[in-house]
């Protein structure tokens, strides 16, 4: 059983004299006490570890609780981000940190003054699982904490650190499993909040669970695992994907062997074994694994992950939670290594459409034209990541009883237009967070005008007002429709507007042409659609009842 993580473990280095201190910026949690520093509205506690460095021989456990301490910790610098490689091509998304450790188990709290059981809006960065840091500028929450909720940004292991499986590993485990270990730093840090955000005026009652991209993945981890359930009450997902994932000790979907994978990478990485993999340095594994070619996924072990996850909300197994989820017009402007080259004629695009996926290939062209190629080329894998995972996540919790919100961020502005990043992917993050003048060094950043602030604003309100109340309203803004049969939706273009039946058919295709790949059990889904597909398995989808997915 994994041992809860309470609270802060002891660091010698970082403590200071009580007596020195404003009192009203020093906060007593379980084991012991810490300062942060004051803005006018805000206070701000950084570096926080929330368990135990994983290092040496705790490299790829489960996060181990901390120590009590004396005195008072010093939480007035953010915590380094965890190992991660380094980005060959900077991009918009570059923003590498000058420094990174394995200790780095650390998160971040911004609290409003006089804080008393406040909501408690977490967010889990993205980075493909691979990259990116819970202190990273553009997503600093004192904007959010002045709206009245208190805000907690974390970290989590990456890439070959945090996900990879190995058959010692799990030979060693407890539980028979290895893998997943940056999903298992997600739950300590939930149980963190649980058992320490009341110092800081948080109501660990009232916890939502948010993030973009593998942040948003993560969130479906999270509602996906029985290890988490009780430790949120709401979740915002911002371009999740419901993405096949490999499965610890078989081959199926079309995913090799999670184990199979790290015994590839041992040898890829000249170890002999698991003891050579740990006395390797971190930074240096990172590396070279990253050039390997290892991508970092969840995995499938039976415990933190019981099944894929279409699986998890068929049988209605997953978080009853009220949910906010959506995603971009532009998701793949801006990741275009997910999408194929364009064909040279429209002709060209429709035989190929007709070879990879048969009987569908009509539909298809119905939802996927070829009277624009390079828009056709675009959206298909968008909506078969992140559209088709959306309006699933809302189905599902509509057949669970639960209020969804589904939103369609069609946002464009002259300095991302310019570059053909209209409403490109985590374009909406900064106008989540307030952060426009915080984003990465590349990134093309909105004007400060009227309308994008007033944009700005009611975006904030509709995603605070969900964490404190499980409802999204804005003051001055349309009511946001509940998602119902129809498929209302909030459309987020130079303002917000409700709106019905977002893309006819674009649903139905994808669960089609998904379920078809299911049933078969040999091939994976991803972007790997349209001209970009394996050949569809021709047996129609057959749809299973509740029951049998609960026993799958």
């Amino acid at each position: 059983m994994r041992r809860s993580v309470l609270s802060i473990p002891f660091v010698a280095a970082l403590l200071v004299s009580c007596a020195t201190l404003p009192s009203e910026q020093v906060r007593t949690t379980a084991l012991g006490s810490l300062q942060g520093y004051s803005t006018p509205s805000v206070d701000i506690y950084k570096g926080i570890p929330y368990a135990a460095p994983p290092v040496g021989e705790k490299r790829w456990k489960a996060p181990e609780a901390a120590q009590p301490w004396d005195g008072v910790l010093d939480a007035t610098k953010a915590g380094l981000p965890c190992i991660q490689p380094t980005v060959s091509r900077p991009g918009i998304y570059s923003n590498p940190p000058d420094k990174v450790s394995e200790d780095c188990l650390t998160l971040n709290v911004w609290s409003p003054k006089d804080a008393a059981d406040l909501p408690v809006f977490v967010w889990i960065h993205g980075g493909a699982l691979r990259t990116g840091a819970g202190s990273e500028a553009m997503y600093d929450g004192r904007k959010l904490a002045k709206e009245g909720v208190v805000v907690v940004s974390i970290n989590y292991r990456l890439g070959v650190l945090g996900y990879m499986a190995h058959p010692e590993l799990s030979a060693e485990s407890p539980d028979g499993v290895s893998g997943n270990y940056g999903l298992m730093d997600q739950i300590a840090a939930l149980e963190w909040v649980r058992d320490n955000i009341n110092a800081f005026g948080g109501d660990a009652s009232n916890v939502t669970i948010a993030g973009e991209s593998a942040g948003a993945l993560s969130v479906l981890f999270l509602m996906s695992s029985p290890e988490a359930r009780g430790l949120f009450h709401k979740a915002i997902s911002q371009s999740g994907y419901m993405a096949s994932q490999p499965s610890l000790k078989t081959a199926k979907n079309g995913m090799p062997v999670a184990e199979g994978v790290g015994t590839w990478l041992t040898g890829k990485l000249d170890a002999q074994d698991l003891a050579d993999l740990r006395a390797m340095d971190g930074a240096e594994l990172s590396k070279r694994a990253d050039a390997a070619g290892y991508m970092p996924w969840g995995t499938i072990d039976g415990k933190y992950l019981p099944k894929q996850m279409p699986d998890i909300f068929d049988a209605g197994e997953q978080a009853a939670v009220p949910l906010l989820a959506g995603y971009n017009e532009g998701e793949i402007r801006s990741l275009r290594a997910l999408a194929p080259a364009v064909p040279e004629s429209a002709d060209a695009y429709e035989n190929m459409v007709a070879e990879k996926l048969g009987d569908l290939s009509d539909e298809w062209l119905s939802v996927y034209s070829s009277d624009d190629l390079s828009e056709a080329i675009l959206a298909g894998p968008r909506d078969s990541l992140y559209g088709w995972t959306t309006h699933r996540m809302m189905e599902a919790q509509r057949a669970q009883g639960e209020a969804g919100y589904m939103y369609f961020w069609n946002h464009g502005y002259p300095a991302a237009n310019a570059y053909g990043l209209h409403a490109f992917h985590a374009s909406e993050v900064p106008y989540v967070f307030g952060s426009m003048d915080d984003t990465p060094p590349l990134w093309p950043s909105p004007d400060d005008t009227l309308a994008e602030r007033q944009l700005n604003a009611a975006v904030m309100d509709y995603w605070v007002n969900f964490a404190k109340t499980g409802r999204p309203t804005a003051d001055s803004q349309p009511d946001w429709p509940a998602y119902d049969g129809n498929g209302a939706y909030m459309a987020f273009i130079s303002a917000p507007h409700p709106a019905m039946n977002l893309m006819p058919g674009m649903f139905e295709l994808h669960e089609e042409i998904v379920c078809r790949r299911r049933q078969d059990g040999t091939q994976a889904w991803h972007w790997n659609t349209g001209i970009a597909s394996p050949l569809l398995p021709e047996t129609p989808c057959q749809p299973r009842s509740k029951e049998a997915a609960a026993n799958d």
